[in-house]
């Protein structure tokens, strides 16, 4: 018998045969990522603060190097810890939340594992008042209370796991630390996530205040502003979104409208 003929009965794959094996490992790939995603997010609430602190102690000190002391970033902490004494024991307990400022003219905010807050310049020079500063204070808070900076960062993580194993690219893991930096600096949340967050920092600022004026001003004003250097807007919801769920809730709630605070002088003028 020729080998022409044993060729002919084992033909090679064909571009569709092909396409067909591709789109079945690429849809494995994506379950198993589905799966420990999942599994990711239905363990999270049992890593303990210990344990988030050692993943921060990866990732905190790029930031200070980038946040020396200021009398800014003192002003901010001092926001920020009138706004933990309204929080639940169980959010307070074993956190010891603080504020890294960052003097660039980037605007936007970041919730980093190990309880650290940093804000940017160019956020803080967006704001007109202090409850829109706490307000987005707040928000962070609130991620830290729904525990979405780790769910983030493990889910990002995860998928380059994931890839490793599958692809062979065992030298991605050669630089984790580095990895979860960048992991955490192009964190997305959900909508929902950032829905809740706006939730929490809104209930916030009414038991700090006892009212919540300025809550949406500082999303509204975002959203009206082209060319800048809007970071927050790769990371967070559409601005007009939020400002219209942030007003139901206020509706809904009936939250009062007052005056708002000025910004405190270290932060005027930056």
């Amino acid at each position: 018998m020729s080998s022409g003929t044993s060729s002919d009965r084992n033909p090679p794959p064909s571009n569709r045969q092909l396409l067909i094996l591709l789109g079945l490992f690429a849809g494995f790939v994506v379950v198993v990522i589905w799966l420990l995603g999942w599994l990711i997010s239905a363990l999270i609430w049992l890593i303990p603060p210990s344990v988030e602190r050692q993943v921060g102690a990866l990732v905190i000190p790029a930031y200070e190097r980038q946040a020396p002391p200021s009398a800014a970033q003192d002003s901010l902490n001092q926001l920020l810890e009138r706004l933990e004494a309204q929080l639940p024991p169980s959010q307070a307990k074993n956190h010891q939340y603080r504020v890294l400022y960052v003097p660039q003219k980037t605007v936007n905010a970041l919730a980093l594992p190990g309880d650290a807050v940093v804000i940017y310049q160019g956020l803080v020079e967006q704001a007109e008042s202090e409850n829109e500063l706490m307000m987005v204070l707040g928000h962070e808070l609130g991620h830290f209370a729904h525990r979405d900076h780790l769910r983030g960062l493990g889910r990002g993580l995860l998928v380059q796991l994931v890839l490793a194993t599958f692809l062979g690219d065992g030298g991605s893991w050669q630089s984790g630390a580095a990895s979860i930096i960048t992991a955490v600096s192009r964190a997305e949340f959900s909508q929902s996530q950032e829905r809740d967050a706006d939730e929490f920092g809104l209930t916030l600022l009414q038991k700090n205040y006892g009212h919540v004026a300025g809550a949406t001003d500082f999303f509204q004003r975002l959203g009206q502003q082209k060319g800048a250097n809007l970071a927050f807007l790769s990371t967070h919801p559409a601005p007009s979104r939020r400002v219209n769920e942030l007003k139901r809730l206020i509706k809904e709630r009936n939250y009062p409208l007052k005056v708002r605070s000025p910004l405190p002088k270290m932060l005027q003028n930056l």
